[in-house]
């Protein structure tokens, strides 16, 4: 695992995890600690914009088209991010538009 997916940055995603993936809450520790160290390799694999090296890299390619399921921590690592950068986020509020037809309302007589 040495020379596999190897990298010479770490990674952020400011668009989705502008704090951090560590301060976001959807990961853990462990998992936000190799989201930064190789997921330069794991997105730029995932793309077709790396070519794959060695076999574990060669896995994770045939886990990121499809053809198998995730088995190693970085693919289920890997897996969980693009799951959760691809769900639409849901806002809930607790007030709502106060209407001007409101029939308790004797203020104007």
């Amino acid at each position: 695992m040495a020379e596999s997916f190897s990298v010479t940055r770490r990674f952020f995603d400011d668009k989705n995890y502008p704090r951090g993936f560590a301060r976001h809450g959807d990961y853990t520790i462990r998992e936000s600690q190799t989201l930064e160290q190789y997921g330069q390799a794991f997105k730029a694999l995932d793309l077709g914009e790396r070519v794959p090296v060695t076999e574990e890299e060669k896995a994770f390619v045939a886990f990121c088209r499809g053809e198998r399921p995730a088995e190693t921590y970085f693919e289920k690592t890997w897996n969980k991010y693009r799951t959760r950068i691809s769900a639409s986020k849901r806002v809930y509020t607790l007030s709502g538009v106060v209407g001007a037809d409101n029939p308790d309302d004797f203020s104007a007589e």
